[in-house]
């Protein structure tokens, strides 16, 4: 049997079908230790796989290679899932790989504690340089990418409990090997837009849940610097509640969940009202209890100023001159009795010694000119005139 003659090209165009024919090929995942890694100026992958039998070149290109967190370093082993084809320049098979996994979690875990570790040496853990946030804030920042489900959830939620807040998203990707410099990008923005536009209160970092790939740009010593210089408070809402980052040990306050976040962020209105209706009737009470006591006090006060009133004192002095006026006069009548009743028994006994009484019983009274009573006979001389008073007149008498 004469053997088939091929050129080049046909011969690679016939193996490229035989390829593309195979189902097995087209679908593949190869396990091998990376090498020869390198990143061309189109953004384009190109390494090998090898073990210890083969190697295979592989290619990945720039769309696939953006939408992963976490790229492989030569020596790291991974899982390349892809398919195989010629490359028709080249004359040789490739691996077309869309999707990297390191070979076991155990490479990614070990790199996640290492960077852990540094941080934490580094001081950003400490829980001294972690700040109280606001509890009623006036505007919150939240870096996220703009299309995710996590934003909508943050978002319902500030809208039940907290409407007043105001939102500025700053948007960023949240996956792939660009997101994180584009993570630390937005934290920077956000803090500019507080220094410079308006205060922010608040900053969230979120993102919806994921695998330790999909979550791996938040494990990135770039974001967490980021997000330990900023000036803002932060929360990290980042993945599901049994997910952990380095940006959850790096934020003032860790969340479990975006939702979460948003809760941490803002009061909850119902529990307001319940506050300021507490507030409300405190503050009823202290003003009623103020009131009483104010009451009392000026209560007080008037009696005092009454007391002390010119008007009062003037009303006092009147009583007490009324009362002393009182007394004088009870003493002036009381004299007057006692002047009177003297009197009268004076009177009585001048009364009891009048002559004239003694007149009236048939007595008289002679006197001499010089108005002396005469007592003694002896003592006239006569032809002395003599006045004699009875108890009805007088008259004249001589001396013989």
């Amino acid at each position: 049997m004469a053997a088939t003659q091929f050129t080049v090209s046909r011969l690679t165009s016939h193996l490229v079908r035989i390829f593309e024919q195979d189902d097995v090929l087209r679908d593949v995942q190869v396990i091998g230790e990376v090498s020869n890694w390198k990143r061309a100026a189109s953004g384009h992958i190109y390494f090998r796989l090898k073990d210890e039998g083969a190697a295979i070149n592989a290619v990945m290109w720039k769309g696939s290679a953006l939408t992963h967190t976490w790229l492989p370093r030569d020596g790291d082993q991974v899982i390349a899932h892809g398919y195989v084809a010629v490359y028709p320049e080249g004359g040789a098979y490739q691996l077309y790989t869309n999707r990297l996994l390191p070979a076991g979690k155990g490479q990614l875990y070990a790199q996640f504690e290492a960077i852990k570790e540094r941080l934490r040496a580094a001081g950003l853990f400490d829980a001294a340089r972690k700040r109280p946030l606001t509890t009623r804030p006036t505007r919150l920042g939240i870096v996220t990418s703009p299309d995710a489900a996590a934003l909508r959830d943050i978002l319902q939620v500030l809208a039940k409990r907290w409407p007043l807040v105001e939102v500025i998203i700053f948007p960023t990707l949240v996956q792939g090997a660009d997101a994180p410099p584009r993570l630390a990008a937005a934290i920077a923005a956000a803090n500019r837009y507080s220094d410079t536009v308006a205060p922010i209160d608040t900053l969230i970092i979120a993102r919806g849940g994921g695998s330790i790939e999909d979550l791996w740009a938040f494990n990135d010593e770039r974001v967490a610097y980021a997000v330990a210089a900023s000036a803002i408070p932060t929360i990290a809402g980042v993945g599901h509640e049994t997910d952990f980052t380095i940006v959850d040990f790096v934020a003032d306050l860790r969340a479990p969940t975006p939702s979460a976040a948003a809760a941490a962020a803002v009061p909850a209105r119902a529990e307001m009202y319940d506050q300021l209706a507490a507030h409300r009737r405190a503050l009823h009470q202290h003003m009623t209890h103020h009131l009483l006591r104010s009451r009392r006090a000026l209560d007080q006060y008037v009696t005092r100023l009454q007391r002390i009133h010119p008007q009062r004192q003037l009303d006092v002095q009147r009583q007490r001159l009324d009362e002393r006026l009182r007394r004088l006069q009870l003493d002036v009548d009381r004299i007057l009795l006692q002047r009177r009743a003297r009197q009268v028994a004076a009177t009585q006994r001048l009364e009891a010694l009048n002559p004239r009484r003694v007149l009236g019983r048939g007595y008289s009274i002679v006197q001499r000119a010089d108005g002396v009573v005469v007592i003694d006979p002896a003592l006239l001389a006569a032809g002395e005139r003599l006045a004699v008073r009875a108890a009805r007149g007088e008259y004249e008498v001589v001396v013989v």
